[in-house]
């Protein structure tokens, strides 16, 4: 029986996925040191310009009548050996 090449990605995928949990639950990795942030002396400096042009919109409504199909529900007839709360919608 000859196996298309399309089946093969399938068991690699899958491969794929269990090495990756596998190695990222493998370890435990504990904090040992409280990082801290580097002491750092800012001078001058410019923040860059831009200049922006947005594109204009023009937003227009139009009235439309749409004819919608009536809708006729008819119940099953209530039956006393359920409680009549149980088709209700939650509240």
């Amino acid at each position: 029986m000859v196996r298309s090449q399309k089946s093969g990605w399938k068991p690699f995928i899958l491969l794929t996925a269990l090495l990756a949990v596998t190695a990222t639950t493998g370890c435990r990795v504990r904090q040992t040191q409280d990082g801290k942030m580097p002491e750092v002396d800012v001078k001058g400096g410019q923040v860059p310009k831009y200049d922006v042009q947005p594109a204009e919109v023009e937003v227009k409504t139009k009235k439309k009548e749409i004819t919608v199909p009536d809708v006729s529900v008819k119940m099953p007839p209530k039956d006393n050996t359920q409680p009549s709360d149980t088709n209700k919608p939650p509240q």
